[in-house]
């Protein structure tokens, strides 16, 4: 029986994801240190309005609030007995909104890395990270999830471990890596490393890609590495509002809605199949997103020029495979910035 993920692709072609998860919540209160899954039980009406946010704008897949939902990062709340649970009532949430949205909505279980390194660097064994990974899937798959949404992991063996326990789970999941170092993770995986780390997996992800990094510039530049190798399995891009500012006490992403429905035109034409936003990415910015993928006409893969006079500058002057090490970055557009 096929995912359903794979299902709805098939019925649309493109998909588009949420947006941020994180800036939204801070815009509606949430305070820096808080765990924000603990307000799946404290504040359900807000993580309610998060998803309805994303779903009124136009997203076919919305991810939940479930990011830290693991034993490890939970712990520093005291509540690391908790993952199980707060993940189920993550989805539930979710669960409600999109079948109350009157078309086919996805919910998708997000899981985020567990904040600690594995081993043979780390301490983390392979089996404590597996045993991790499959409660959280578990208690997403209990709440009502689709699929689960793997994101922000750096590390092959963190992605594995995962893998096993989405396996354990018995839960189809989508997995992206951020390439925030140059063109690489923070562990030195490339895109096409990448591409053949998911080819190895036992239970690999439906549908793979990038997230977060350091801006949509970079992230499309990983994309076309993921199409170059000539990979059947759909590409994932889900790239930051622009480039995080400091002001008045407050981070602010500088995307504007015009420069993310570019954004969104370009992934697509660029390979990506499943199109969101990460960090800075909210409601206003994911309505000129769909209307971009509806309205504008497929075209042909842009150039890394082309990306650079559209989206900014890349952070650096390769992509991390050495394949363009003498590129230069060049200079941000000054039109685009909020």
């Amino acid at each position: 029986m096929s995912d359903p993920l794979t299902t709805l692709l098939a019925e649309k072609g493109t998909l588009l994801a949420d947006g941020a998860t994180g800036t939204n919540l801070f815009a509606m209160g949430l305070m820096s240190g808080d765990a924000p899954e603990l307000w799946n039980e404290e504040e359900p009406a807000k993580v309610r309005a998060l998803y309805k946010g994303a779903v009124d704008a136009g997203s076919d897949v919305f991810l939940t609030n479930s990011f830290g939902a693991n034993a490890s990062r939970l712990k520093l709340h005291d509540a690391g007995h908790r993952a199980f649970e707060l993940s189920r009532i993550a989805a539930e949430i979710g669960r409600d909104v999109a079948d109350a949205a009157g078309r086919r909505v996805l919910v998708a279980g997000s899981v985020g890395p567990t904040g600690e390194i594995m081993e043979p660097v780390g301490a983390l064994t392979h089996a404590d990270a597996v045993e991790m990974f499959h409660e959280t899937a578990a208690g997403l798959k209990a709440g009502g999830a689709d699929i689960g949404w793997l994101e922000t992991i750096s590390a092959p063996e963190e992605y594995t471990a995962a893998a096993e326990g989405f396996a354990l789970a018995g839960l189809p999941w989508v997995g992206t890596m951020s390439f925030d170092t140059a063109g690489r993770t923070m562990m030195g995986v490339t895109s096409t490393d990448m591409v053949a780390l998911v080819a190895g997996l036992d239970f690999p992800p439906v549908a793979f890609g990038a997230n977060c990094g350091t801006g949509a510039s970079d992230l499309l530049r990983t994309v076309l590495g993921f199409a170059a190798t000539g990979t059947e399995l759909p590409i994932v891009a889900k790239g930051n509002a622009g480039i995080p500012k400091y002001h008045d006490g407050h981070i602010h992403y500088d995307g504007t809605p015009e420069l993310m429905a570019d954004y969104a035109e370009m992934a697509r034409n660029c390979g990506a199949k499943v199109i969101g936003g990460c960090c800075g990415t909210t409601p206003a910015h994911l309505e000129t997103m769909r209307a971009a993928l509806d309205e504008r006409p497929i075209g042909p893969a842009p150039t890394l020029d082309q990306i650079v006079a559209a989206l900014g500058a890349f952070s650096s002057a390769s992509d991390g495979t050495g394949d363009d090490g003498g590129r230069p970055v060049r200079k941000r557009r000054g039109r685009r910035a909020a």
